[in-house]
């Protein structure tokens, strides 16, 4: 690979690094499961630039091959790895004003997130970063229509989870 599409790569990588840490935070329960999913992340994309045309933006590229990673690696994983849950490795200090009603919160949509499956993680975790319809069916291979019925069904499910 030539100096100039690698320095394009490494730019647009740290350009829009947070998500590939999103995706990676949506499938892994501790840090070093999320680097070694970020890692993975990384080869992919690294591997996959070269025939990136440019017919999408880079970050729905990005989030494509992200999703489409984490989705493989996830897979394979519920077949032969538990493990430890992120919450329980995460160090916290609290003041006593300290509020932790959106972190409560966030831990309880986390919670139910990973209780739905791989597609709908997807479908949650971009709508969550205000794609549209048309960017998040590009993104994960679907019809508009298909995505909007699926995102419907999600939220029922969601509500149902958090509401039981």
């Amino acid at each position: 690979m030539n100096k100039e599409l690698e320095h394009s790569f490494v730019e647009q990588l740290q350009k829009h690094q947070n998500i590939v840490h999103k995706v990676c935070r949506l499938y892994t329960n501790n840090a070093d499961a999320h680097n070694d999913l970020f890692q993975e992340i990384t080869i992919q994309l690294w591997r996959a630039f070269p025939k990136f045309r440019g017919d999408a933006k880079f970050s729905t590229w990005m989030y494509r091959v992200g999703l489409n990673t984490a989705i493989t690696l996830y897979r394979k994983s519920k077949r032969s790895i538990n493990t430890q849950e992120f919450d329980s490795v995460e160090f916290k200090i609290k003041a006593e004003e300290y509020d932790d009603t959106e972190e409560q919160q966030l831990k309880l949509l986390y919670q139910a997130v990973h209780q739905l499956n791989d597609i709908e993680k997807a479908l949650v975790f971009l709508y969550l970063e205000d794609k549209d319809y048309r960017e998040i069916s590009a993104t994960l291979g679907i019809s508009e229509v298909n995505a909007r019925v699926k995102m419907n069904r999600v939220k029922k499910k969601l509500r149902t989870i958090l509401n039981p």
